[in-house]
């Protein structure tokens, strides 16, 4: 329940700043009384496409500590902890990026990383994790979200989320446009109730065509991000192991948040077209035929 109040009121805030700043900049003016700016519209396009998904990206580190309550154990002295420290620390410096917190928290087995900076991000593991794998699978694990951030996935898929945002907002009006003023024949001044039934049905088809897209993106990362476990370690075996054992265990659902950024989802039938993680099946393929 927290997760999902977090989730709509980290919403509700993202839309309430876009749109004080669009009122700021101006950009929200795109129709006039002599029709559509499509100036004015690409900017507003622009600040409510990539300023939800920056935001997003500029909070996802302490939305990620705090939705999933994971603990930074950095300075832990505990024997358990020091290993995982030592681990990420150890990748991080062959990865050439600067030291990530890193956090446990409880839950089904599963790990991801975060964070809006390839030197200030944030690895963390589960405990269902570190029950049910041996060391070198989970040091495999902590490979692949090493790599993750090595690769700067947040980041790239941070702009490909605004780039889709921006086409979603834009198209929609203009769209929504010519439905109300050519199809309908709406001579009135100003826009009517066809612009703004169509710019919501095209919101949220299009949203889903733009979620599509973001995720086949995600997928190839997920591979590239195995592969980068693999030469981490400078053996691809634990990372096929890893896998393997996840195929085997529910690794349990992640914040909205870090999902992208997980080890592991488990998607079926229509939805893997939604799924940000291809089949471990798939993956563990990738790695074997891989020179």
């Amino acid at each position: 329940m927290k997760r999902i109040l977090l989730f709509v009121l980290t919403n509700v805030a993202v839309v309430a700043v876009l749109g004080i700043v669009a009122s700021l900049l101006g950009v929200n003016r795109y129709l006039t009384a002599n029709g559509l700016n499509l100036g004015a519209l690409l900017g507003f396009a622009l600040v409510m496409g990539f300023g939800g998904a920056i935001i997003s990206l500029l909070i996802s580190k302490p939305m990620a500590k705090w939705s999933t309550k994971a603990q930074v154990i950095n300075d832990s002295t505990d024997p358990t902890h020091r290993w995982i420290v030592g681990t990420v620390q150890g990748f991080a410096q062959k990865a050439g990026i600067g030291m990530p917190e890193v956090a446990i928290y409880d839950g089904e087995p599963n790990a991801f990383a975060t964070g809006a900076f390839k030197n200030s991000a944030l690895v963390a593991v589960s405990t269902g994790l570190l029950h049910s794998m041996n060391r070198d699978e989970v040091e495999a694990v902590i490979g692949h979200e090493v790599a993750h951030v090595a690769n700067g996935d947040m980041v790239t898929l941070t702009l490909i989320q605004g780039v889709m945002n921006t086409f979603v907002v834009f198209l929609s009006r203009v769209i929504g446009y010519f439905v109300d003023k050519v199809i309908l024949k709406n001579d009135r001044e100003g826009v009517g109730i066809g612009y703004y039934v169509t710019t919501i049905v095209l919101d949220i088809v299009l949203g889903v065509l733009a979620a599509v897209v973001v995720a086949w993106f995600s997928r190839h990362r997920e591979y590239r991000a195995d592969a980068g476990a693999a030469a981490l370690m400078g053996r691809k075996q634990p990372m096929i192991n890893a896998l393997a054992r996840l195929g085997g265990l529910d690794p349990g659902e992640l914040p909205k948040t870090v999902a992208n950024m997980g080890i592991s989802s488990r998607p079926s039938g229509m939805m893997a077209l939604l799924s940000s993680h291809p089949p471990i099946e798939d993956r563990i393929r990738a790695l074997q035929q891989a020179g």
